[in-house]
């Protein structure tokens, strides 16, 4: 075939394969405007799906977007190496701290389990970087590490403990404030209505649960035992024991609250005697070791100085 016929066929094909686009796109374009719309729609409906998509993935908050999956896998590592009494334990320790807000049993281990990989790396970058040799490394990010599993349980236990004594130190005068109440004529769950209201801390947090789970339809005496067994202080259990046994006795209410606060004031003088007779006790470590090294430099450093000075010229 001579090139110039087969330039002229190729030519014609181009053409016609652009004529044929061209006439598809311009059927597309002015067609049934229902079915273009109708088609419109349905390019649309990925798109606009996909935007609210994204736009709801960037309304969640940076901490739960990018760290919440990496704290979900630290999470189920500290659970396969925390067995189920433990994590009874810990929720009875989340019990005592108060419940803070967004802790529970399960970002408690995950942060035990980052706090053990961040221990670790940190045992094992720092010392390295100061050109301690492979032993003592080792030592120091087993420890590291260790402390770092360790660390937020020993916070928890902190908390609680911390808790346990604002409870302790409260209570007297929340009983004292509650048999005024009944003593003037309120009831008793008015009284601890009153006490909630008037007071602050822990104890007062507290008493606004009891309500409310009486209010959801737990008995009086129900509440009252599992408020006794979200703590540990002796001393309210005792409190909330004898109050569900006056209630389920019929013991007039304004006579056992006023016995049971005598008995709070009592321990709560006794305890601060105690207290106070440990004071010589524990100044005798800070005495030795800070105070009186510092007293002896004041005092006998001159003395020592001249002491010196005299044997250099006396050619000793």
């Amino acid at each position: 075939m001579p090139p110039l016929e087969l330039s002229a066929g190729l030519l014609a094909v181009f053409t016609g394969t652009v004529a044929l686009v061209v006439t598809v796109a311009t059927h597309r374009e002015h067609g049934d405007p229902g079915v273009r719309r109708s088609l419109e729609l349905v390019g649309a409906m990925p798109s606009s799906r996909a935007r609210d998509v994204r736009e709801a993935e960037l309304a969640v908050p940076f901490a739960d977007r990018v760290l919440g999956p990496v704290l979900r896998r630290f999470v189920a590592a500290g659970r396969r190496c925390t067995p189920d009494e433990r994590m009874q334990q810990l929720r009875h320790r989340l019990d005592l701290a108060g419940n803070p807000e967004d802790w529970d049993a399960d970002r408690v281990v995950g942060l035990k389990a980052l706090a053990w990989l961040v221990g670790l790396v940190l045992g094992l970058l720092v010392p390295a970087t100061f050109g301690v040799d492979l032993a003592p490394t080792v030592a120091i990010a087993v420890l590291a590490s260790a402390g770092g599993w360790f660390a937020p349980g020993a916070w928890l236990h902190q908390v609680a403990r911390e808790r346990s004594a604002r409870v302790r130190r409260d209570l007297p005068d929340a009983l004292d404030l509650m048999t005024i109440s009944v003593e003037a004529g309120l009831a008793f769950d008015a009284a601890m209505a009153q006490v909630a209201h008037r007071t602050e801390g822990p104890l007062a947090k507290e008493f606004f649960r009891v309500l409310r789970e009486m209010q959801f339809g737990a008995s009086r005496t129900e509440a009252m035992r599992a408020f006794g067994e979200r703590t540990d202080v002796v001393e309210l259990r005792a409190f909330l024991g004898a109050m569900a046994q006056a209630d389920e006795l019929g013991v007039p209410i304004a006579g056992v609250l006023r016995v049971q606060a005598r008995e709070m004031r009592t321990t709560r003088s006794q305890r601060a005697e105690e207290l106070a007779q440990k004071v010589p006790i524990k100044i005798v470590f800070p005495l030795v070791l800070c105070i009186m090294p510092c007293l002896f430099i004041v005092v006998l450093g001159p003395a020592v100085l001249t002491l010196l000075r005299n044997f250099d010229r006396a050619g000793f």
